[in-house]
Formats: C-alpha cells, sequence, structure tokens
C-alpha cells in the first residue's frame, strides 16, 4: 500500500511546528514500520525545495513562487506535478490531507482521496464566533467534495463539522490521533514542586490569557508556584506578537506573580517528555480543540493534566478520575483546579496512574495505527 500524505507541516529542523506536525511525526513513521509506504507531499517553509527521509518516510518540500496573492495557484502547479510523478513512478493508493488541502489537487484515476478532520476553516470560524472568509469557505467546499471518505479525530470535530458543513453524503470515520506511550512515558526527571506547565501555541483559543490571569490567585494560596508557558507565538493580521500583546496588557497586572511567569518559546518535538517531566502539574484551558495531543501526552507520562470542560474534553477526561476538567473562559475556576492539585498529593497519584492507563486504552499508537489500516484497506477494496 501507498500512501501520500498532503501537508505543509511535517516537522523539520530548525522550524516551529503545530499540533498537525505533532500528529504526523508520530503517525507516518510508524505506518512505515508496518509495511506501508509514506510520501509526504508539501511546500518548502522557505520556498526552496529539498527532500528527506524520516524513519522511511520520504518527504518532499517543493519550491515554489512567493507572489502576493498567487502563490498558492504557483504552489498547486508544482505539487501536482510531483503527485503525478510519484504515482507514474510508485502508484499511490491514497491521498490523504487536512481540511483545505484538496481544493485545487488534481484526481488521478485509482487513488481514494480522504480528509482527515484536524479542525478546518468552518469549524474554527462557528467555535470562535467570526464570519466565514469567503475564499478559505470556498477553498474547503471544494475540497470537501472531492474527498471520497473522511476520518474524524473526535467525536466532537465530526459533530461540529457536520452541522457547519456537512460530509456531501460521504462515509466518516471515527479515529482518534496516537500517542506514543513509549516516547511519552514516565522519566526519572526531577519534579520542579508547584510548577504549572502549558504546551502549545500561544494564542487567544489555547487559553493561555485565562491561564495568566488565575495565576495570581494560585500564587495567594502557593507563593511559590511558577507558570512555565512553552509554544510558538501568533501574530494578529497586521502582524503583532500575541507573546508581546500578553507581556503588554496581562503581565503587568500580575504584581509580583508577573516574576514567576516564564515564557520559554518554542520546544523542540523530542524535547517535549522532558518538559513534562520536570512539571508537577499540566495544564490546558483551550477555548476549543479536535482532540488535543497535549493533554493526551502529559497522560501518558503520568501527569496531572487540567484539560478543558470544551469540545472533545470530556471525551479525554473523566474529571477526578484521570485529570481534572475546567472552564477555560473562568480564571478563578483554572485557579481552584490547581489549587486543589497542589493540596491533595494522595489523590493526585492515583489519578496520575490512571490517566496513563486511560491513554494505553485510548490513544495507544500500535491500536489507532492499526485502525488506520484497516480503514484504508477497506477504503481501497472499493476500487476492485
Amino acid at each position: 500500500m501507498h500512501l501520500c500524505l498532503i501537508t505543509h507541516e511535517y516537522p523539520k529542523t530548525g522550524f516551529a511546528h503545530g499540533g498537525i506536525g505533532s500528529f504526523l511525526k508520530t503517525f507516518a513513521p510508524k505506518l512505515v514500520a508496518q509495511g506501508i509506504k509514506v510520501t509526504v507531499v508539501g511546500l518548502s517553509y522557505d520556498y526552496c525545495e529539498d527532500y528527506e527521509e524520516d524513519q522511511g518516510v520520504q518527504i518532499f518540500r517543493l519550491g515554489s513562487k512567493n507572489v502576493k496573492g498567487l502563490s498558492w495557484y504557483y504552489g498547486m502547479q508544482v505539487m501536482n506535478k510531483k503527485i503525478a510523478q510519484i504515482h507514474k513512478n510508485n502508484p499511490i493508493d491514497v491521498i490523504e490531507s487536512a481540511e483545505l488541502e484538496l481544493a485545487f489537487l488534481n484526481k488521478l484515476p485509482g487513488i481514494k482521496y480522504v480528509i482527515r478532520l484536524h479542525g478546518g476553516h468552518h469549524f474554527f470560524a462557528e467555535a470562535e464566533k467570526r464570519k466565514i472568509n469567503f475564499w478559505k469557505g470556498y477553498q474547503e467546499r471544494l475540497s470537501f467534495k472531492k474527498a471520497d471518505a473522511f476520518v474524524s479525530i473526535s467525536e466532537y470535530v465530526k459533530f461540529q463539522t457536520n452541522n457547519v458543513l456537512g460530509f456531501f453524503n460521504k462515509s466518516i470515520t471515527l479515529i482518534n490521533s496516537p500517542i506514543d506511550i513509549d516516547f511519552f512515558s514516565s522519566k526519572n526527571s526531577e519534579i520542579k514542586k508547584q510548577s504549572i506547565v502549558f504546551v502549545g501555541t500561544v494564542c487567544e483559543k489555547k487559553g493561555i490569557r485565562q491561564l495568566i490571569q488565575s495565576f495570581p490567585f494560585v500564587k495567594e494560596k502557593y507563593p511559590q508556584a511558577t507558570l512555565e508557558i512553552y509554544g510558538r507565538d501568533w501574530n494578529y493580521p497586521n502582524g503583532k506578537s500575541y507573546i508581546e500583546m500578553l507581556q503588554e496588557t496581562e503581565i503587568p497586572q500580575l504584581g509580583e506573580a508577573s516574576q514567576d511567569v516564564y515564557f520559554h518559546g518554542p520546544v523542540k518535538y523530542e524535547n517535549i517528555p522532558e518538559v513534562y517531566a520536570q512539571a508537577q502539574l499540566c495544564v490546558f484551558p483551550s477555548h476549543m480543540e479536535t482532540q488535543g495531543l497535549v493533554a493526551p501526552e502529559a497522560m501518558a507520562m503520568e501527569k496531572l493534566v487540567i484539560f478543558t470542560n470544551q469540545g472533545p474534553g470530556p471525551e479525554t477526561i473523566t474529571n477526578f478520575e484521570n485529570g481534572l476538567l475546567c472552564n477555560p473562559f473562568d480564571p478563578k475556576d483554572i485557579a481552584e483546579q490547581i489549587i486543589w492539585v497542589f493540596s491533595n498529593e494522595e489523590k493526585v497519584a492515583v489519578i496520575c496512574k490512571n490517566a496513563r492507563q486511560s491513554v494505553i486504552q485510548k490513544y495507544a499508537s500500535n491500536k489507532i495505527i492499526q485502525e488506520n489500516i484497516d480503514f484504508y484497506k477497506k477504503l481501497i477494496s472499493k476500487l476492485k
């Protein structure tokens, strides 16, 4: 079987990546380990063509013209050419992409086209109560019409996407994103007492502003607490940094507590387990997620995780059984959950053990990879 993944986000050394990149870093090599040929085709981060292999995954990052307003056109030209060439030399069985990427892709005979729902434009526009961008909305609808089947990474993203866009009478299968439970496993690192760790893109929808606002309430009870923030910055349409906004408007309101808030910037994928290992607890108060990888990753390391009670949060965590849920819009509620963790070490130890076991049962990569292989085989069989 030959799977071609259409993505511009496969991780590359020296460049930051988000959740899709983290998913692919686990997903693609493990498919290769099961005998699946995996090719990645996408545009280069810096418009310069390059090729590399990652544990058997062949990655083609294509160069294209950087022309304002037309970059997408030139990008799709080189991508269609490369995919046709790859297919000619080694026939592709399945092409898979995120929500937008099939819009201007040429459909080739003999290939099945799949969209994996990581959270598209319609999904997040609805979640964030903003208008649909005409151009992005058009691309997403066109892309959905070209798909032969869909995979959803959570019940929530499946339900919400169906509400706002629908699946054009195509089949949809639920397969959670995999967690590498060997990579994310307990380490003998020294835990920094009363350290609160956030990992993710530093932006509004991740709930980082409310987490910062919760910090003074925590400091009243636990003066030694620190807030450790790891992740890439996000920029407003005008180019302004979101972290700079926080440092200008939110941090000054913390008073003395501001001295214990640390922005560490992006962290390499291979170093993420060590970041979790040193945390006393991990807090991810997202306003919206599709599944969210950081919560089950940290849970797999037997860390107490406080996750959002919105969206797929309750699919991942049963409150006070394998983690805690918080109202991500209420800084006082976030603070109350953090204080409970610091105040209940014995109960927390039990929850942390439960957390890893729940991830093994639901998200273990071997189980998830096999579910994907079975899905692809069933899809391909419909061609014969």
